[in-house]
């Protein structure tokens, strides 16, 4: 490898990163900050509601179960953060100029992921730290139960957010985001963070766990949860061998196609179509 490619390999790391922070800065400003707090104190207000409802046996309680899960499904959310910001980016000609810009849609993407990670890891320490506090028989003192959370943590953003980048370049509206958001949304209802996927009907069961949101559950629950807690999973253990295969096969295909996808996405850019969504954006509002 040249210096001169190195050079520029880091020129896009930090055009990326400076890109990122600026956008995650205006996010937790101002009227933003309501927003990026409202989901995070719903959480914790659902958790602290229902403390003592009864799970399974052994007297373990539904937000012990329910607290790891919801960690997974913000994780998760990363999906419908970047559908959404890709088609915002797209109809305000965001995403054209970063085309005519020297390295601009590889720079593009390492800033999104940085806001967005960083966001999501704001919704975490957000509901992690008070939950500390309330949700009783947690097994974070457990040998690699931390090591295990930032694994799965890791490969979690990187494939959820991977999918969301290729689902972002099939809309080309905020209302097509919107649509998109139904069918991810469904996904995270039936992938076990708010009930066992155990108890679904075992169709569902099979089809949720094809999709990385599952395991983000699984890989959670098995670092915060005592070794108790696997007889409510599917075949009563943790699965660690196949919830690091399959978050690491979603990180992969994430990687791989999201930079070649939104080149190809915004090869079809032009002024005269941003211009066209604008006006057609103008036109809902009327």
């Amino acid at each position: 490898m040249s210096l001169t490619s190195i050079g520029a390999r880091g020129g896009i790391a930090h055009a990326g990163v400076s890109q990122g922070v600026i956008e995650l800065r205006q996010a937790f400003t101002g009227a933003e900050l309501i927003g990026q707090l409202l989901w995070p104190l719903v959480t914790l207000v659902a958790l602290f509601l229902v403390r003592d409802v009864p799970i399974g046996g052994g007297g373990a309680t539904l937000d012990t179960y329910i607290l790891p899960g919801a960690l997974g499904m913000f994780v998760a959310l990363g999906m419908l953060l970047v559908v959404q910001q890709l088609a915002a980016d797209r109809e305000d000609g965001s995403l054209l100029r970063a085309r005519i810009t020297p390295n601009g849609i590889p720079a593009y993407l390492v800033g999104k992921s940085v806001q967005i990670s960083a966001t999501i890891l704001a919704y975490l320490a957000i509901v992690l730290g008070p939950a500390l506090l309330f949700v009783d028989g947690l097994a974070l003192g457990r040998p690699g139960s931390w090591l295990t959370f930032a694994w799965v943590l890791l490969l979690g953003l990187i494939a959820t957010q991977g999918i969301g980048a290729v689902l972002g370049s099939l809309v080309s509206s905020s209302r097509g985001a919107g649509y998109v958001s139904l069918p991810v949304l469904a996904l995270i209802a039936i992938s076990g963070v708010f009930a066992p996927i155990s108890a679904l009907p075992a169709w569902v069961a099979g089809a949720a766990q094809v999709f990385p949101v599952y395991w983000l559950g699984l890989g959670m629950r098995s670092a915060l949860l005592p070794e108790s807690a696997a007889a409510l999973e599917v075949g009563g253990t943790w699965r660690p061998v196949e919830t690091a295969v399959v978050l690491g096969a979603w990180a992969v295909a994430g990687l791989v196609a999201a930079p070649v996808v939104l080149r190809r996405m915004t090869r079809k850019e032009s002024g005269s179509r941003v211009a066209a969504r604008r006006e057609r954006a103008l036109q809902r509002v009327g």
